[in-house]
This record gives structure tokens, sequence and C-alpha cells, in this order.
């Protein structure tokens, strides 16, 4: 279905902006393995079969973010460029828990404005040295795409910021909308570019790309891809106000596994698939997994690490370069308590400012001790709120060192300028506690890097605490992704500002020995989950997560962001017309089960009275005698019988073969064992009471059976409710001939062997008792219970009652994984179909024909 918040987002899709200009040149095709492979237009580029085998099995992965881990700048003489690795940066350091024979392609923009006549040339050059792949954007497109869309808009809100008003944040821009997708087609260009779709896997990075996913499995069905965030992701209340929350959320489950850093980041996204696209996860052996047509696609939960080797390398250059010995004769006799932020309205740089002097002022023994160094990195967007927040944060800083000063000492220690790792290490060293009061933050590594530090190297004066005792004290924001992993640390809520001030006091004024024990936790685990493992763990379970790919069966279908791929059982194809219509002249006796609702009837209808077409199909193909037709249907025999009583001939089993009838002038059978249903007295006060504490839901009491509604109540209330009111009703009704399941938005309480399965077994026994053995059987249904006709079929044949030269075409509506081997798309082409197989149908005499 096409998105209701953009009119034509096909346009979006395929790169047609009219707001915007085409992008000028495109790098020619770059080769890195052996094999012929052709340039690529923008047709072939959204082409949804293009599954083209690699020439070469090359164990490699393509890693992509907004930005190379590279460093560029101009050459001296302003002739090129020189370029060189990011010692610093997470996608350099991910390498590490890979596989050592893995090859590594980096896809992403530069942090530097390159001109198109240079661009080619700084292609080949990094391919050739760096196996990088510079992502060009044009500067209008960049613009709107990074400083807009993702850093006014997603970053925002993903850190539970709402544009309530003007002033208050930034107001969704359809241009900046438009960037953002143009901006990631041309990211999947470039991965295009050099990928090996059969062989390759691709992990792509962070808010930046959310929609990359659609753009590259459009072109490859079968593609192994991966995707992390490193943000928060907020509570499906915040995420619903995004104008494109749905072409976000299929663009990321067009992923293999998508990562989070916690939990509760985790539990916000599937929460937005439940809520937003009815889809619900499972978790099997540890494993959560979204059902997407087909497809499982994975949920990891792990948080990244730091990289060990790199902090103790930083540790050895902070003792020699930044003199960590006279950096902590500088504070003798101080307290050093630090902070270490980007300048951002999220840090809660503000908020620890005025939690530290709240402390000065409730315990005056640390005046004159205890000193706060605030270090503040670059801001990496802008905006009237962050000049807001910088203004503020200057203003307390003066009046806090005015209040508090004293001769040889200033509580506040101020640093507004980039502050290398290795400067960052030697401050770490002095530091007997580092806050971080982060009102929102995604993971936040320095607590990770803190630890580290303080554990310190042998032999270097970059070693905590007094007599060669290593400790160190965190006061965290309960709100940054690092919390959980960190059970040591003292949590605060950064609003209560007098509770992080207590917190403050107490980190400072802890025991050594409990210092100790708190820092050996830690450290155990920041040690042992570093990059490598977080890295490692994400590509295993990556694996994992496409075992099955080339296997199955595969296809695109959906228009632009609605796009996604089916992947079905190979023998699973859609039912030929022409096949199943030869097959139906051919036979002699042939047996014809419908379901009624989500069959012959579309779900959403709200009139469910079949139509005079519905009528005249079914009496033409009960008119042939060599058919056996029945509707095998939930409803109650009331309302079906009074439905299709124009159609005599035809079988009915109802409340799901509990009653069943042979013909419209036939008594109804029971064909459950059980006619004692004193159980409802038991059900009914239950469900009442779930009904009551649950709007929008209801109860469905039928002659066999009780059913619990709930899909006009809340989504994820009511789907706990369910499993709930499930236990319970299991737990009173264990005695009892029932059985309890439940089913899409449904608990349903009936008799036990009671099934639609049993219902076509008795059909098809009953004609094989009469002589009337079947050869074709056509069995079509849309719904769970639908699948235990499906799955009987096969029983049948093992059993005698069907032959083993039947022609069977068991059949569900809605391409989705099914026990059926065929499947029509929707209620229209079941009526087709019908009505192709009535056409064909003997009628009866003319004498016996019903009006």
């Amino acid at each position: 279905m096409m998105s209701k918040s953009y009119t034509n987002l096909l346009d979006l899709a395929s790169g047609n902006f009219p707001v915007m200009d085409r992008e000028k040149k495109r790098l020619p095709r770059v080769m890195t393995v052996a094999g012929v492979i052709s340039e690529l237009d923008d047709d072939q580029t959204n082409s949804v079969t293009s599954d083209v085998p690699s020439s070469i099995i090359v164990d490699r992965i393509i890693i992509v973010a907004n930005q190379l881990p590279v460093k560029a700048k101009r050459r001296p003489d302003n002739k090129g460029w020189s370029f060189s690795w990011d010692k610093d940066s997470l996608l350099l350091h991910i390498k590490d828990g890979l596989p050592d024979d893995m090859e590594v392609i980096y896809v992403g923009s530069l942090r530097v404005e390159v001109d198109s006549s240079e661009q080619d040339d700084v292609s080949q050059l990094l391919l050739d040295r760096f196996k990088c792949v510079p992502a060009f954007l044009p500067p209008d497109i960049l613009t709107k795409y990074y400083h807009g869309f993702c850093k006014q808009h997603l970053w925002p809100l993903f850190h539970y910021m709402l544009p309530y008003s003007a002033s208050h944040g930034s107001r969704f821009d359809r241009l900046w909308w438009e960037a953002y997708v143009a901006a990631n087609k041309i990211f999947s260009q470039k991965v295009i570019e050099v990928i090996n779709p059969e062989d390759d896997f691709v992990w792509i990075h962070d808010y930046h790309l959310m929609v990359l996913p659609t753009f590259l499995r459009r072109r490859f069905n079968r593609l192994r891809m991966g995707f992390f965030l490193h943000s928060p992701f907020p509570s499906s209340e915040i995420y619903r106000t995004l104008p494109v929350r749905e072409e976000i959320l299929k663009a990321l489950l067009n992923s293999d596994l998508i990562g989070f850093h916690t939990f509760d980041y985790a539990r916000h996204f599937l929460s937005c698939c439940s809520r937003m696209l009815g889809l619900e996860y499972r978790s099997k052996r540890g494993y959560i997994g979204l059902e997407y047509y087909g497809r499982t696609v994975g949920i990891k939960i792990m948080p990244v690490g730091i990289h060990m080797g790199q902090i103790e390398t930083v540790l050895q250059l902070a003792d020699r370069e930044w003199r960590v010995g006279e950096l902590k004769q500088q504070f003798e006799g101080k307290t050093v308590l630090l902070g270490v932020d980007d300048m951002d309205i999220f840090k809660g740089v503000d908020l620890k400012l005025l939690a530290f002097e709240e402390m000065l002022k409730q315990h005056p023994k640390w005046q004159g001790r205890a000193v706060l160094v605030q270090i503040a990195n670059p801001a990496r967007g802008k905006g009237k709120d962050l000049e807001e927040i910088q203004e503020e944060i200057k203003t307390s800083i003066k009046r806090i060192n005015d209040k508090f000063r004293q001769p040889g000492y200033e509580p506040i220690v101020f640093i507004d300028r980039p502050v290398s790792l290795t400067e960052r290490a030697a401050y770490y060293s002095c530091a007997e506690c580092v806050v971080v009061t982060a009102v929102r933050d995604g993971m936040n590594l320095t607590p990770y890097e803190y630890i580290v530090c303080r554990q310190g190297i042998p032999g270097s004066d970059c070693t905590a605490g007094s007599n060669g005792l290593k400790s160190s004290m965190l006061v965290v924001s309960e709100f940054i992704g690092c919390s959980p992993s960190l059970s040591g640390a003292i949590r605060v809520n950064p609003w209560n500002m007098e509770g992080t001030a207590e917190a403050l006091n107490e980190a400072i004024s802890m025991a050594d020995a409990e210092k100790v024990l708190r820092h050996e936790k830690h450290y155990k685990y920041v040690s042992t989950h570093d990059v490598a493992y977080w890295s490692r763990s994400f590509f295993q379970d990556l694996e994992r997560s496409c075992k099955d790919h080339f296997r199955r069966r595969c296809w695109g279908i959906g228009l632009s962001f609605g796009f996604r791929v089916v992947a079905l059982d190979p023998n699973f194809r859609k039912l030929s017309m022409d096949t199943i219509v030869s097959a139906y002249s051919r036979a002699k006796n042939r047996a014809i089960l419908l379901d009624y609702d989500g069959t012959l009837m579309p779900q959403t209808t709200i009139n469910k009275v079949p139509s005079p077409e519905v009528i005249s199909i079914v009496n033409a193909l009960c008119g042939d005698e060599r058919n056996t037709v029945f509707l095998v249907s939930g409803r109650g025999r009331d309302s079906l019988g009074q439905w299709f009583s124009p159609c005599d001939k035809l079988g009915i089993a109802a409340e799901h073969g509990y009653f069943l009838r042979w013909r419209g002038d036939k008594e109804w059978e029971v064909i459950g064992q059980n006619n004692d249903f004193q159980w409802m007295q038991i059900a009914e006060p239950v469900m009442k009471q779930y009904t009551e504490a649950t709007d929008g839901s209801y109860i469905e009491t039928k002659e066999s059976a009780l059913v619990w509604h709930h899909r006009d109540a809340d989504l994820g209330f009511g789907s706990c409710q369910a499993k709930e009111m499930l236990d319970h009703l299991e737990s009173v009704l264990a005695n009892e001939p029932v059985f309890v399941k439940s089913g899409q938005f449904i608990v349903e309480v009936k008799p036990q062997g009671v099934s639609k399965g049993l219902v076509a077994e008795k059909i098809f026994a009953t004609m094989a008792e009469s002589g009337r053995l079947a050869d074709f059987v056509l069995c079509v249904g849309d719904d769970r219970s639908d699948e235990d006709m499906f799955e009987i079929i096969g029983n049948a044949i093992n059993s005698g009652i069907l032959s083993s030269s039947t022609e069977v075409y068991a059949c569900t509506v809605g391409q989705k994984p099914s026990k059926a081997k065929y499947y029509l798309d929707d209620t229209t082409e079941v009526r087709t179909m019908l009505d192709a197989l009535a056409e064909e149908s003997t009628p009866p005499p003319s004498s016996e024909i019903v009006t």
C-alpha cells in the first residue's frame, strides 16, 4: 500500500526529486573481484529480481556508516589530499572481532568537501589504500540530510524531545525527508558498486541510514544485511509522532538482524512494530525474532565496548606526553570529580553543575577540597537550543566559582576545546569519580574508558589508588545505555539535583575497600566485553539469521518503502488458474472445502452476508454431481444456514466442525464427543472479568465455544491481557474436556476433539466409504485454523482415505508461511478462481436447477 505520508514515495525511492538537482556525475563502477560487472542505471538499481551470483567466493563484509573511518586534509601545496586512518573511529575497531581472513570494505562520506573534478581520483586512492568507498553528497542534499533531518529532527526525537512549538525544536520538513532518502540512495549506489550479493555481508550503522536497507533489499533479495542503532530508540508514544514512522520501520525490517545497545531500546522498537504494523515477536532459545512475510528478522541486544589495546597505548602516551605526575601534583590535596561530555542539549552538563553546587552547599566539608573538572567536546550540531544551553553552562560556572572560590582553589575547571583521548586518559587517572548526568544517551563509553584508565598499566604513573590498590567510582544517569552494565555504579535521575548531589557525596566519601570491590567488578566486565567481543557477537548472530537465505524462495513485493521480501518454502507457489482448471476438468470425484471469513468474504467487510455473486458461484459448484462442496467456518450454524439457504446442496461445517450438515435438507450432526457445556459457567465469568478491565474487548458466545476478542483494544494491553487470560483459563479449566488456545486477537475455549482438520478427514473418509474416493481436492483458507485442514491432507493420503494419485490443491489466501503449497493473493482472486471452476462444471438437469 502506498504510504499516506507522501503522495509519491515511488519518486523518492527512484531518486526523482523535483525540488533538488540530480547527482551530476556517478563514480564509475569499481571492480574489486574477478568478473564482468556492468554499469547500473536507475531502473536496474530498483530491480527486485537481480540476485546475480558472484563469480568468486570471498569472505567479505561491507561496513556502511555516515562517515568513513579516515581523516582527510589538503596537502600543503594545495594540490590533492592526504588521508590517514581515524584511530578513534569505532568502525576501525570492528575488524578486531571479525574472522582474521575476512576482508572489510568501508562505505561512507568524508568530513571534507571534495570538488567534483577530484572525486574519481580520491575514490580510487581511498579504495586502493584504505578499502574505502566514499559517498559524495551534493551540498544541498548534505545540509538538509545531516544538519536538517538527522540532527534537527531524528536526533532530538530519538532523545525524547518533541517540537511542541516552533521555538522548541524543529518542525518536520518534507524537504529534509526527501534529502534523507536521496542521501540514503547515494549510499546504496556506492554499496552496489562493490558488492558481491551472494557472498558479502553488509553491516549498516546508525540513524543516518535507516532507510538504506530498503534500497539494498530492492536490488538484492537475498542479501545478508545487519543494522545497528547507536542512539536510543524512543518509546512508541514518542516515535509514533514521526510523520514517516512506518516508512522507517518497514525499511529497518528489510534487514536480517537489527541491533540495539539495551533491552529498553529493543523493547521500544518491538512495541512500535506491534502497534503500528501489527507484528508480534517471539523469543526462542534466547534469541528474539520478528516474523515478517516469511523472514525472521533477528533482534540483537548487545552494548558496544571499548578497544582495550587502544586505551592501553593511550595510557602509555598519557604518562609520557601529558605528565600525569604533574597533573596529579596540580590537584594534590583535592578530590577530583570528572565530567567528559559532548556539548549538546542532552548531556545534562547544566544539571551536573547544579548538583555539584548543591553538594558544596549541603556538605561544606568539600568546599576547598572537591573539584569538578568538566571537559566539553565541541558540539556536533547547531541551533538555538544549543546556544541557550551553552550560555546557561557558562553562567552557572561563573556563579559557582565566584561563590566558592578560595585562594588556590577553583571549584569548577572548565575545558572548552577539543580534547584527545590521550589527554582525557591523563585526567581519568587523576579523578576519584567520573560523573555522567546525560538526560538521554545511546551508550556513552566515558565510564568504560575511565575504568580501564584507573586500572592503569604496570610501571606507569597512570595507576589508581593508594598503596597500589586500583579503585574507581561512577555516578551515572539511569537514562544512558551503559548504565545497565555498570551494576557497581551509583545510578541517579539527573533531573533530581538533590539526589544527584547526595550521590556525588556518597561516591567520594565511600570507603576505599568498597571502591576497590566496585572497580574490580566493573573492570572484569569492561575488559571482557570489549569492542571485539561486541563485533564478534553481532556477526555470529548475523550469520545465524541468514543461514536459510539460499534455501528459500524469495521475491519482492510492494512499492517504495512498502517494499518487502517474501521468503517461503521452495515448493510454495501461486496457484495457476490454467493448472487447476485443467485438473478440475479431468477429475471424477472432487472435494472442495472453503473457509468463509477472509476467503470468500474479506476480513475488513462489515456486512458479512454473502453477495449474490458468491451464492451463484457456490450453487454452480454444488450443481455438478461430481462435486462434494463444504463450507468450513468458525461461524455459528444459524447465520451460515440462513445466509446459504439458497444453496441446498452445500455442506456446512460450523463452529470449526462441531456442527456438520451434509445438505440443506439434512439435519445438523454434532461431531464433538462431549455435549456437556458446564465448563462455560466456569470460563465465562473469567472472560467477563478481563472484558470489564480491557476497553475495546468483547466476548462472542457460540453454541460450543466462547471467544474473547481484543482486536479493538490497545494492542499492547490487549496482548498482555490475552496472555494472562490464557494462563488463567488453562488453570481453572485444567480438569474440563476443553481446549484453550490463542489466535490472532482472540482467546478461544472450545471442546476437545474439534478442528477443521478433523472435519476434512471425516469428509474424505465418508466419500471413500461410499465408493467415491476423491481424485481432486481443493482446500482454501486464510488463518491458523485452516492450517489444520492443510496438514490433514498429507495424513489422509498416508492413511488411504485419499489416493496417492489424488491431485491436491491446498491454498492459503495471502503470501505468508503456510502448510499449504499454493497461495492466492486475496479474496477477489479466490472468487475469480472459483468462478473459473464453476464455468467448467456440469450443470444439473434443468428441472434440478436451484433458483
